[in-house]
């Protein structure tokens, strides 16, 4: 009798032991975009991928809408390991891995893919290497497009129409730059509080790319848009360095592979959305003005001056030289 109890005993925790073997491995996603946005929804085909390649062993929540902090706490929880997973912001990166600010030189490119193909390039090879010196492994370079400036003071047409107004900016110290070069008085709030922010009049206005103007209904607080086009900013695939390294080699494969297909997933939409976008903000009733782009570049010229002899200067002219 006491050996069949114990042979019972012994398979229950053998059926146990496997169940809490089968347990799969939760790993947290963190970002700041809203449902809808690009960066939303690969992130969301990034988790669904991972899912089925690792036949569930590995389950990624993805935290939307800064559920878990701004850009620069989430940045600072993936350093320290107590977030897996980020789709972060250039702004934020930025303070720990400060060449990521020369993406952000005023102009510097035509259009997004030309962006895409410096990211693609050694030069973001090299940007990924300092990224992980500093605790973050980039899975990929996503998209976070060419930015105007909206307000709900007056239309902006050249660098004069932009003096005075009082502009919030992410934490990006070249953006900061950039509005202070126009005669904005720059000023950072984290994008969870900027509608409120621009509703109560706080600020006048804000610079964004036109998908996360649309994602977050900004343009219900902002009647002006000017299509500055002032600068590009990269959204940061990133997966902590403690996370990766607990991955084995297949399973990173797997990881690799999802972000790879998020990353062409995320561009797309990213690309896809400005015409779109476009029309649709005309429709809403934002008053769209175009500006005059030689007055703007003139105006910004103190910013590379500033950046290509300051601390990332060497790296800041290896970005300008490629993106010709």
């Amino acid at each position: 009798m006491k050996r069949k109890c114990l042979a019972l005993l012994v398979a229950l925790m053998t059926v146990a032991g496997g169940a809490i073997a089968q347990q799969p491995i939760k790993l947290t996603l963190g970002h700041g975009a809203a449902p809808g946005n690009p960066r939303h929804e690969a992130a969301v085909l990034f988790a669904d991928r991972v899912k089925e390649k690792t036949a569930g062993r590995y389950t990624v929540f993805v935290a939307h809408s800064a559920q878990l902090g701004d850009d620069a706490a989430m940045v600072t929880a993936l350093r320290s390991g107590s977030l897996d997973m980020s789709a972060n912001s250039q702004g934020a990166i930025s303070a720990a891995v400060p060449e990521y600010s020369a993406l952000g030189l005023p102009f510097l490119f035509a259009d997004i893919e030309k962006a895409w193909k410096l990211l693609d390039s050694p030069v973001g090879k090299e940007l990924a290497d300092k990224t992980a010196a500093k605790g973050m492994i980039v899975l990929g370079y996503w998209d976070n497009g060419i930015r105007h400036i909206t307000n709900s003071k007056r239309a902006i047409k050249t660098p004069a129409d932009v003096k005075g107004l009082k502009i919030r900016t992410p934490p990006d110290p070249v953006t900061v730059d950039i509005m202070q070069a126009l005669g904005a008085d720059a000023q950072q709030i984290k994008f969870a509080e900027l509608y409120v922010a621009l509703q109560q009049g706080v600020v006048d206005g804000q610079e964004n790319p036109l998908t996360n103007i649309v994602s977050s209904k900004l343009y219900e607080v902002q009647k002006f848009l000017s299509l500055s086009g002032h600068k590009y900013e990269v959204t940061p695939f990133l997966i902590g360095k403690r996370a990766w390294e607990k991955l084995t080699p297949a399973d990173q494969k797997v990881f690799q592979d999802a972000a790879n297909e998020a990353t062409v997933l995320q561009r797309k939409l990213s690309k896809e959305a400005d015409e779109k976008l476009l029309v649709e903000l005309k429709g809403k009733g934002v008053q769209v003005d175009m500006v005059d782009r030689a007055q703007f570049v003139t105006a910004t010229k103190p910013v590379y001056d500033k950046w290509l002899t300051g601390p990332v200067g060497d790296f800041a002219k290896r970005v300008v030289e490629a993106s010709k």
